[in-house]
């Protein structure tokens, strides 16, 4: 790992490479040109580990399928194994790895074809989906810079789940919550996370939290094969009675990142357990939303996703 690490400081035009599912596309069309790849597959950080304080640790290398089909997080932690499962084929889950999906980049078609403009790939040149086909673009924490969503259903669970990323670098190891990890495009759009230069994903913290055995995701696309989300929405309520203890509620397909809905979670807290309750943190949830010309049905659509997810979490999970 030291020396990989080091390599990267050396040469910031490398890349580090494992499952390549994502990396090797964007190779393809020339969106990524490093002079290196660092080939980080055989890296001992392949191992899924239980925690002292009841919280389990994910190597980066772990692939997938084995997250979703382990025991401990199918029964602690549902809503990330159903999310991983509905991403991607079969085949692609047996060779991603859980911190190349933390890394994996936008999937907007003018991102990817280079014919158009993009600040993304060249900041400063513009972004074409803002007047163009933008349907499955951001409603929440867009830019005039980009308007990019992320793609990954599993971040959206982990967004929700209080996840933790554990980063190395030379200058040692150091931890950075899900929620922190991710950028928004601002004046930046190239910039997808705060990761320094050099630095390599060692593993994910997913830490106790004990009503995450209630947890939904739900995914909304137009297609049940193979597809991104339009919406997608991972939720958690925890009960005392009839009344919301805690809760955790997070969107993918919103924004250029997994979208942790603190606000509504706040609201949530201490009130009843009904359509009503749900409904009222679902408008919250999309309070600040801006629709473009052709994406604005995301906004009904994620609210009725909210309080469906959320109904099904309060009667103790479950397929949605």
């Amino acid at each position: 790992m030291e020396d990989a690490v080091n390599r990267a400081v050396v040469n910031q035009d490398s890349l580090f490479i494992a499952g390549g599912t994502n990396l090797v596309d964007r190779l393809k069309v020339f969106l990524d040109e490093p002079s290196e790849l660092i080939d980080i597959s055989r890296l001992q950080m392949q191992q899924i580990s239980p925690m002292a304080d009841g919280g389990i640790h994910l190597g980066a290398l772990v692939t997938n399928t084995a997250v979703a089909d382990h025991d401990q997080i199918r029964r602690n932690y549902p809503l990330l194994a159903r999310a991983i499962l509905s991403g991607a084929s079969q085949q692609i889950r047996n060779m991603a790895t859980v911190g190349g999906n933390l890394l994996q980049r936008t999937r907007c078609p003018y991102y990817y074809d280079t014919v158009f403009p993009c600040n993304k790939r060249q900041p400063g040149t513009g972004c074409p989906a803002i007047t163009g086909i933008n349907r499955g673009h951001a409603i929440l924490g867009a830019s005039e810079q980009c308007v990019a969503v992320h793609p990954s259903d599993m971040c959206v669970a982990l967004a929700a789940l209080d996840a933790v990323v554990e980063v190395a670098s030379p200058q040692g190891q150091r931890r950075i919550p899900l929620v922190d990890f991710y950028r928004l495009p601002e004046n930046t759009p190239q910039k997808d996370t705060n990761l320094e230069p050099g630095e390599l994903i060692t593993g994910i913290i997913l830490p106790p939290l004990s009503f995450a055995k209630s947890g939904v995701y739900l995914k909304l696309r137009d297609r049940t094969s193979y597809a991104f989300a339009l919406v997608s929405v991972a939720a958690a309520v925890d009960l005392a009675g009839e009344q919301i203890k805690d809760a955790r509620l997070a969107m993918g397909g919103v924004a250029h990142k997994p979208w942790r809905a603190t606000a509504a979670e706040e609201f949530l807290i201490g009130k009843p357990a009904d359509i009503a309750t749900f409904t009222q943190a679902a408008e919250i949830a999309l309070q600040g939303a801006q629709p473009l010309a052709h994406n604005g049905y995301k906004i009904e659509l994620v609210k009725r996703a909210i309080r469906r997810s959320l109904t099904v979490s309060a009667q103790g999970g479950g397929v949605v």
